[in-house]
């Protein structure tokens, strides 16, 4: 019996969203997408990993949005008020996107990897999720431990009303959210790739490597 042929996600078919929303506490509240990294940007380097990869672009912002205006994107806040973190990113970026599906990326993640969104797309599809996040290894091979890193995600659209539900009820864990709904999970193998930058200690060094 021939087997069923699973439709791919399109490029066309996602938005792309670059969560730039934080007070950047530990960087000392300045606006860490907007901090240079080799010249740019790190909201420049996550743009430029993300274009090809989805089919339009958008950039979650709380501050500076004149800045951000200024990639030539749409800027979508928060729609939550009092910084209430990543999931409130998702919120705004899954009800303002006229895509079926969202992608995400932090904006101090510069060396993200070039197939992320089309690995965890096809991670969806083949599990039958709802939600996809990325996942790599740390450790010895012999006692291997799993790092989420559910920030750098796919999510389907129609995911809006149970985010919208855990939002109002004051949910803020990522990943108590997404051990609530159905999730794909895709190991990937370089861990730097998704090294996240909180100081400007660690920009710096990330830039002088």
């Amino acid at each position: 019996m021939a087997m069923a042929v699973v439709a791919a996600i399109l490029p066309e078919q996602i938005t792309g969203l670059v969560l730039a929303g934080g007070r950047g506490a530990r960087m000392g509240h300045v606006d860490k997408g907007l901090q240079l990294f080799r010249g740019k940007p790190l909201t420049a380097h996550v743009i430029e990993r993300l274009a090809g990869q989805t089919g339009t672009l958008a950039i979650n912002a709380n501050r500076h949005q004149n800045d951000y205006a200024a990639f030539n994107l749409p800027v979508w806040p928060d729609l939550l008020p009092d910084f209430p973190g990543p999931l409130a990113g998702l919120h705004s970026g899954l009800t303002h996107c006229a895509t079926d599906y969202l992608a995400a990326a932090p904006c101090d993640s510069p060396l993200l990897p070039a197939d992320l969104v089309a690995r965890l797309a096809t991670a969806l599809i083949e599990q039958q999720a709802d939600a996809a996040i990325a996942v790599t290894v740390t450790g010895r091979i012999d006692q291997a431990d799993f790092q989420r890193h559910p920030v750098f995600c796919l999510l389907r659209k129609t995911l809006l009303p149970s985010l919208t539900g855990y939002l109002q009820q004051d949910g803020r864990k990522m990943d108590r959210w997404f051990a609530g709904i159905r999730t794909a999970e895709v190991r990937f193998d370089d861990e730097a790739a998704f090294s996240n930058i909180n100081t400007l200690q660690e920009l710096r060094q990330l830039e002088s490597e």
